[in-house]
């Protein structure tokens, strides 16, 4: 699946980094930032 910029967000679900998880569902109603970083280690 692709994302865009300034796309709409696929319905999704995450775990937290203290064991929870969220839901799109649960944000979807509010201004998010989704950021993708490139793999550790590599160039870019």
């Amino acid at each position: 699946m692709e994302v865009t910029e300034g796309g709409k967000a696929p319905n999704f679900h995450m775990k937290t980094d203290n064991q929870g998880e969220i839901k799109f569902s649960d944000i979807k109603d509010k201004n998010i930032v989704l950021y993708f970083y490139p793999k550790d280690l590599t160039p870019g």
